[in-house]
């Protein structure tokens, strides 16, 4: 329970510490969110490398999508996906009814503009372990109404 405490803290610190430094001039916005994703980028990388060195050999991209909604959803945020939708056609949507990250936020409408940077370093979270399981992806998240919110993997073929 006290590494969940402190991996929300430091995901709230990260958050405000690299909007703060925005403010006050050193650096824009934009680049917040990217240099968020990328933090995430490289942790889903480091994660799915441990999380999968004693796991057989995926048979297939539903297989990698399945696994990263159970296993490492279960690993990082302490509950599984709640929903996850394909086309099968490359576009994955997965829903978090009650996303740990924005549980701390208030339900109402009033913070729905300050929830995409909080969602950020999780799409890179994502990206980064795709990446890892060979999957070039985009991932966007989307929220409605907090804390619920759909992160969308479209995989890039090559």
């Amino acid at each position: 329970m006290a590494d969940e405490a402190l991996f929300l803290l430091l995901h709230s610190e990260m958050v405000a510490g690299l909007y703060r430094a925005a403010e006050q001039g050193e650096g824009e916005n934009g680049r917040c969110t990217t240099k968020l994703e990328s933090m995430g980028f490289r942790v889903g990388q480091g994660l799915i490398e441990r999380f999968t060195k004693d796991t057989a050999r995926f048979k297939d991209e539903l297989d990698i999508m399945k696994f990263i909604c159970k296993d490492f959803w279960t690993t990082v945020f302490k509950k599984q996906i709640d929903n996850l939708r394909t086309n099968h056609q490359g576009i994955y949507v997965l829903q978090d009814n009650k996303f740990r990250l924005l549980t701390q936020m208030s339900a109402g409408k009033q913070y729905l503009e300050h929830a995409p940077k909080y969602l950020a370093f999780t799409c890179g979270l994502i990206r980064g372990g795709l990446s890892n399981l060979g999957i070039k992806s985009i991932v966007t998240a989307e929220v409605s109404s907090m804390p619920a919110c759909k992160f969308q993997v479209m995989i890039q073929k090559m």
